[in-house]
């Protein structure tokens, strides 16, 4: 029983007390600190990337979504070719963002009615994990007030309001209101407009204007995702380490904590991989690639439906102890919706299992009863080689049951995927593609119950000859 007491102990120091020194034993060999690194960098990378994100976000200059921290930012159109902040956006919503910091205070959250349209505003902690949703599904359409507080506040709060306690100390917001059109954004901006961060302190008190600062230092150009893979190890396990500072781990991640001690990663604790062993140093630095390489390989080892789509499964915004899939999804999408709120079938292949290039042409086709089971909408959405969104002739990044599609006589309907107009008895139908390689998501908002259980699949891409 002691050892079991004296583990428990030391995992509870780690989230909650004084930063405990790395402990003195046998020592780690290069390749006993290849093998934690590998596990260290893929725990890492969500935190490393949101902090990376953050710092963009909430710094001074041109650019959407960009406020400073505990300030809504909100998008006033679609984003577009140009946009490179988050991967894999979307181009069904206009988005309103929040970075918060809730280590002092509560922040008092105000959500507008939004008079029965569809919105979700979910709350991510820095570690990607969606800990809440606020909105349709779960508090309604209505609007109202949530205190948002840190993991270690204590205080009394205005009387009926509801309390929502953040594993960490920062965070993301990221909104979304249904939009159906450019021709809508008048009216959505104007429920944009009932968003507010007001904190504990200055509740019912007037709040003044604040600006971000510039720091010139930070790079605004490079998308954060490009900049975490171009991180030297050292850099990237530094930044961890002082990310880590202030939001904890959770409870359920002793092993992991325990494995990275060994080579003195330690909550709490700056890091210096200069000053480590050269055997960790060495050891650290070639895990460093190989992690990488494997977060990005990830989606080679999820399961395909037998139509060539990449089943994500509904491990999304909310993922336990699988690192892997963690990371893969805040490389790959970053802010993705819990499944009761969305999913993202993606499809790479063709229905023959070859990768999909703008050099052919392809045509996706719903049966009448195979339209997307969704409750509140579906949209197919477009992106290039690097995740992003391609210029094109019509501006289009997305098609979906609120754009003017051409059904067939029986109730079908045929979706036309290539790069040059199909012509115009099908532009209707028509998602423009990139000259070179590209890959899709299928977006289904509130999914219905066939969607989530895997009883509905999208079915298969069909090369055009």
């Amino acid at each position: 029983m002691k050892p079991l007491l004296a583990l428990l102990a030391m995992a509870a120091a780690f989230l909650t007390g004084p930063a405990q020194a790395a402990p003195q034993g046998t020592p780690v060999t290069e390749e006993d600190a290849y093998a934690i690194g590998l596990e260290a960098y893929t725990y890492a990378y969500p935190m490393v990337l949101m902090e990376v994100t953050r710092r963009v976000s909430t710094n001074a200059g041109e650019g959407r979504l960009h406020a400073p921290m505990n300030h809504f930012s909100h998008m006033k159109t679609y984003p577009d070719a140009s946009f490179r902040d988050v991967v894999r956006p979307n181009a069904d919503t206009l988005y309103s963002t929040l970075w918060f910091d809730v280590g002092k205070e509560p922040l008092i959250l105000t959500l507008p009615d939004t008079a029965g349209r569809y919105h979700v505003v979910p709350i991510m902690d820095m570690w990607t994990e969606v800990f809440a949703t606020l909105g349709t599904r779960t508090t309604g359409n209505d609007g109202g007030t949530v205190a948002l507080v840190g993991p270690h506040w204590q205080g009394g709060l205005p009387q009926g309001m509801r309390m929502v306690r953040s594993p960490t100390e920062q965070g993301w917001i990221i909104g979304r209101i249904q939009t159906n059109s450019a021709a809508d954004y008048d009216h959505v901006h104007q429920l944009q407009a009932g968003y507010a961060a007001t904190p504990l302190s200055g509740w019912s008190k007037p709040q003044a204007a604040a600006e971000a600062q510039a720091d010139p230092s930070i790079d605004r150009k490079t998308p954060p995702v490009e900049q975490v893979a171009q991180m030297a190890p050292g850099a990237f396990f530094a930044l961890f380490a002082e990310t880590l500072k202030r939001n904890p781990p959770h409870a359920t991640d002793y092993a992991v904590l325990l494995r990275m001690e060994r080579v003195g990663l330690v909550p709490g604790q700056s890091f210096d991989l200069a000053a480590a062993d050269p055997a960790v140093q060495r050891g650290l630095t070639r895990a460093a690639a190989d992690a990488h390489a494997r977060i990005l390989n990830r989606r080679k080892g999820l399961d395909l439906t037998r139509n060539g789509w990449v089943a994500l499964g509904n491990a999304l915004g909310v993922y336990g102890n699988d690192y892997l899939q963690r990371a893969f999804i805040a490389y790959a999408g970053l802010g993705a919706l819990p499944p009761e709120e969305a999913i993202y079938p993606m499809v790479p292949l063709d229905g023959a299992g070859k990768p999909l290039s703008g050099a052919a042409r392809y045509v996706l086709h719903f049966d009448k009863d195979q339209i997307p089971p969704a409750d509140a909408f579906w949209s197919l959405t477009m992106y290039g080689a690097d995740q992003f969104f391609v210029a094109n002739p019509i501006d289009r990044f997305a098609i979906g049951d609120r754009d003017k599609l051409a059904f067939n006589a029986d109730g079908s309907l045929d979706l036309y995927i290539q790069k040059e107009n199909p012509g115009a008895d099908k532009q209707a139908n028509w998602l423009p593609a990139p000259e070179g390689p590209f890959t899709m998501n299928l977006r289904l908002y509130l999914p219905r119950r066939e969607a989530l259980e895997g009883r509905w699949t999208p079915p298969p891409l069909k090369r055009v000859p």
